[in-house]
């Protein structure tokens, strides 16, 4: 134990010794300040998968690292569908799960706003014809706004979202 702690003051500090590093956070300009947003309101969202391949899944959660930053823009999510805002389905119905979308969509309490995330909720996409597939979420309940794509991206899904907010007449942030 001596011999370790003699070497490691022997040789000191061997981390962050680079030369002329880059500032690790640029400031954000005044004029991106003007330009964002935010919901004035959260918006609590409940993921719902009914049957895909969870590229859509991963693309929802990259809206909430910290790249994209979902929370800034009021974006929740809900581990609950009694606690939620709008559900967001991806995937195309299957056969066991057309009963727990029913019943989560029950769950939601009104007024409810149904996202259909990526191609294979809007359209099966390449599910379609498959035995397991009972349907696209809009043959099961209604979809207020659909979010094309294989999988969309988390930019794609903030833009949906703001026009999603523009048409319930919310005022801008």
């Amino acid at each position: 134990m001596f011999r370790i702690i003699k070497k490691s003051l022997k040789t000191g500090v061997v981390t962050g010794q680079h030369p002329e590093a880059a500032p690790a956070a640029q400031p954000v300009p005044a004029d991106a300040k003007a330009t964002t947003k935010p919901f004035r309101r959260s918006l609590a969202i409940r993921e719902v998968d009914t049957g895909s391949c969870n590229a859509c899944e991963m693309e929802m959660n990259a809206l909430m690292n910290p790249v994209y930053d979902g929370e800034r823009f009021g974006l929740h999510v809900a581990a609950s569908p009694r606690h939620a805002d709008a559900l967001v389905v991806t995937g195309p119905v299957t056969v066991n799960m057309e009963r727990a979308l029913k019943d989560v969509y029950k769950a939601t309490p009104d007024p409810k706003i149904v996202i259909a995330l990526g191609d294979c909720a809007i359209t099966c996409g390449q599910f379609k014809g498959s035995y397991a597939v009972t349907g696209p979420v809009e043959r099961h309940i209604p979809v207020d706004v659909r979010i094309p794509g294989c999988p969309p991206r988390p930019a794609e899904i903030l833009a949906a979202l703001e026009d999603l907010r523009e048409r319930l007449g919310k005022p801008a942030g």
